[in-house]
């Protein structure tokens, strides 16, 4: 409904201006201000003021006078307070609200294909938790996109071509079982990260036999693997697959469990094996930008301090270089590319995208996110000496923290409800909730410190709080006779009534406008704002004991509305809605 105002309002206000012969190409529409009892308002009037040569509230109240609403469906009316011009609902808009069912939020199909690269981190071992955010925000930037409409497909993108690969590989085939510490999990990546970190142990000379010739030695043997890769080598390609694909294993096993699936996990050694890396190289060399110095073919882009090395002297290319193969191709089978990338790749990708622009490339398709880390506060996690806080030790604090609070609010009634399995389910979707809502709810360019206390306050504006508004909604519903047919806004007349319903009905604007500025976090605010309506009305109006049947009837109506709209929203989000909590 409310995409339906908003439209409307451009409309009717667009013709209002046409009629006064000022201009339209900036209609002004925003929310209304603080204490206006309004679905939209326009501010146009202070961008007028000038060309009318009167005051904005003088503008606002003859645009307002000449808005014209005998054509309206869903504007019911329109006013002036100060320089806003303020546009009301009508009926039709609170009936479209209470309808709201299982697609709440979903927009029409827009005909985009858009690809979202998210996470990509290199398969050396565990996903850390200082990277936890990429999968989350990545995950929920896909979603609100596909609730836009728009087909997604969710990528990895997967390092499986760099020095530390080679290094991997090396390690790998060097070391056995006694030359290594016990895993930390049994799990295939915790397994094979040990390799890993003893080759760099050796090759730092910290480990027996690292004798500075067979430290040089290993050296050797790693840069043939590197060069075994640049060169197409079939069998080189199969012994650093065998590495990488086991880490992969187990990096998506923990990926799951957030949850953040994937449609492809496209590797580097692709855009080397097609010869697309090679053709970007000849192109790039054709540049004027393109210069040979200190031992390297690089690009001197004058955006930024550091040029931009492509191509080693040893004929090696960079992770740059075949990400550059890699977005041509994303260019060439989908509209439109977003990537999820840390803080610290934030000058790669501005270099990314400039190179692009210089190939010829339309760099408009790419969107980039940029995200600063999670911290954890110091002593709130046991940390393993030397590996740091995997994502897979969060979850499990996450859970067991989870169980803790559920079973303190166990009463006698609810006790003898849930089994152990019922307990273990609601621990994991509060507990999994309340880290993907911490972390997606800020906004993504700032740092954040994740705190369980916070994170998991049942009473406060974290995920359970909002949970719990799904599984009071699922309770009402449980009880109540099924939603009625016939259920009409008109018997809904008390503001916290009232208030729901717009806050139902606005929310696939939310998403509109999160999905263009590709902002998750508006989601979750949503979410707050929207639980805090619903507790508002749960409180003042019953639902199961009205005395009027049709206001009964349309509270049940409106509670299946609350929580279709809650249940999608936190679907977005990558957080599970609990029937009972």
């Amino acid at each position: 409904m409310f995409i339906a105002f908003r439209e409307e309002v451009e409309s009717v206000l667009a013709d209002a201006l046409r009629a006064r012969e000022y201009p339209t190409d900036d209609l002004g529409i925003e929310r209304p201000p603080e204490g206006v009892d309004a679905v939209l308002a326009s501010s146009v009037a202070y961008r007028l003021a000038g060309e009318a040569g009167a005051p904005p509230p003088q503008v606002a109240d003859e645009l307002a006078d000449a808005v014209d609403l005998s054509d309206a469906t869903y504007v019911g009316g329109v006013t002036q307070q100060g320089a806003y011009v303020n546009f009301t609902p009508g009926e039709a808009y609170f009936e479209g609200a209470l309808d709201t069912g299982p697609d709440a939020g979903r927009l029409a199909p827009t005909g985009d294909s858009v690809v979202v690269e998210h996470t990509s981190a290199n398969p050396t071992g565990p996903v850390h938790v200082g990277r936890a955010r990429n999968p989350v925000i990545g995950d929920a930037v896909a979603n609100l996109l596909a609730y836009a409409g728009n087909d997604v497909e969710r990528h990895y993108y997967v390092n499986d071509a760099g020095r530390q690969m080679a290094l991997f590989t090396w390690a790998y085939e060097r070391f056995d079982e006694s030359d290594l510490p016990e895993p930390e999990r049994d799990r295939i990546e915790y397994d094979l990260v040990r390799y890993y970190r003893t080759g760099n142990e050796f090759l730092d000379g910290e480990t027996d036999g690292a004798t500075p010739e067979a430290i040089e030695a290993a050296e050797a043997e790693i840069d043939d693997i590197l060069q075994g890769l640049e060169a197409g080598d079939e069998a080189t390609h199969e012994r650093v697959s065998e590495v990488v694909d086991g880490v992969l294993a187990g990096m998506k096993a923990c990926l799951a469990r957030l949850p953040a699936a994937f449609d492809e996990f496209v590797k580097e050694t692709r855009f080397m094996r097609d010869g697309s890396t090679d053709d970007v190289v000849a192109r790039l060399q054709e540049l004027d930008e393109a210069v040979y110095e200190a031992d390297a073919w690089q690009l001197d882009l004058p955006s930024f301090e550091k040029n931009l090395v492509f191509l080693r002297s040893d004929g090696t290319s960079l992770y740059t270089t075949r990400d550059l193969a890699h977005h041509e191709w994303k260019f060439d089978n989908y509209d439109r590319a977003v990537t999820v990338l840390g803080e610290d790749h934030k000058l790669q990708a501005g270099q990314l995208r400039e190179a692009l622009d210089l190939l010829g490339n339309d760099a408009d398709q790419l969107q980039t996110v940029i995200y600063s880390y999670v911290n954890l506060p110091e002593g709130k996690m046991s940390t393993r000496a030397g590996t740091g806080i995997d994502l897979d030790d969060l979850l499990d604090e996450a859970i067991d923290r989870a169980r803790e609070e559920v079973e303190t609010r166990l009463d006698d009634r609810t006790r003898d409800e849930l089994d152990d399995d019922d307990i273990e389910r609601i621990a994991k979707q509060v507990g999994i909730g309340a880290v993907r809502y911490d972390i997606v709810a800020k906004q993504p360019t700032k740092a954040i410190t994740f705190e369980w206390e916070r994170a998991l306050d049942f009473e406060a504006q974290s995920a359970p709080y909002v949970q719990y508004v799904h599984a009071r909604c699922c309770g009402i519903l449980d009880e109540a006779d099924e939603v009625s047919d016939g259920a009409t806004a008109a018997a809904l007349t008390e503001p916290e009534e009232r208030d729901l319903l717009r806050s139902i009905a606005r929310f696939p604007g939310v998403i509109d406008e999160a999905a263009t500025e590709l902002e998750p976090h508006r989601v979750a605010t949503f979410t707050r704002e929207f639980a805090e309506t619903f507790n508002a009305f749960y409180r003042e109006c019953p639902v199961l004991s009205a005395e009027d049947p049709a206001v009964r009837e349309a509270r049940i109506a409106l509670v299946a509305a609350a929580r279709h709209t809650v249940a999608n929203a936190l679907d977005v989000l990558g957080v599970a809605a609990p029937e009972s909590m």
